[in-house]
């Protein structure tokens, strides 16, 4: 799928439907604040969330105390409903409409951050070209945390195919560089009660 079809697809899902009617909603982010807190974040680290849309993972991370957050996803309105969700609090936060296999980030990070927007990248050109993103946001040093449906996870989501991944695939398609820090499965329960198994990976950058 080219990067506007991408974007006129969430763009589409996001403004016919509510938070709750989307199969990815997650009322406690814990899986990816556990990973963060790992991290050791610091309340001044520089947290970037990839395809975050309208994900309270930023919610959280402003009621624990961080106050450096960036917030990329491909639909404007999804962004919106998170500003508008956040009020006031969320004035703080850069919110940014980008395809990440375009990106080019203006500063670095201590945390890269995504739950469920690289799985939708099929072709080997546009992961090569969210790698290429990833190495130039990631601090040396800093950590990457990937949440990506199982091996043995759903083949489609969003009426979308997505490529299943474990940590093994993810540690290949970085490259050198990265040290595996962290890998464990998620079970996530959509809003209509059904079961996802979801991998998170995280790695740190060492050069």
């Amino acid at each position: 799928m080219t990067s506007s079809g991408r974007a006129a697809h969430w763009q589409s899902v996001y403004e016919s439907k509510g938070e709750r009617e989307v199969s990815w909603f997650q009322e406690n982010p814990s899986p990816s604040l556990e990973l963060i807190a790992l991290a050791g974040a610091r309340p001044t680290s520089a947290i970037v969330d990839i395809g975050g849309g309208a994900s309270r993972l930023v919610d959280a991370l402003l009621s624990t105390g961080y106050t450096d957050l960036t917030v990329l996803d491909l639909s404007d309105a999804a962004l919106a409903a998170s500003r508008a969700r956040l009020g006031a609090a969320g004035n703080g936060v850069d919110w940014i409409v980008a395809d990440v296999t375009q990106w080019q980030p203006m500063r670095t990070y201590d945390v890269w951050h995504d739950r469920a927007a690289f799985h939708f990248l099929n072709a080997p050109e546009e992961q090569a070209a969210y790698v290429a993103c990833l190495r130039r946001a990631v601090k040396t040093g800093g950590h990457v945390i990937i949440g990506t449906f199982a091996i043995d996870g759903p083949e489609k989501c969003s009426g979308l195919p997505v490529t299943r991944h474990s940590t093994d695939s993810i540690a290949a398609l970085l490259g050198a560089g990265f040290t595996s820090k962290d890998h464990r499965r998620h079970v996530h329960t959509t809003p209509w009660q059904s079961e996802q198994n979801f991998q998170f990976s995280s790695f740190v950058r060492s050069s």
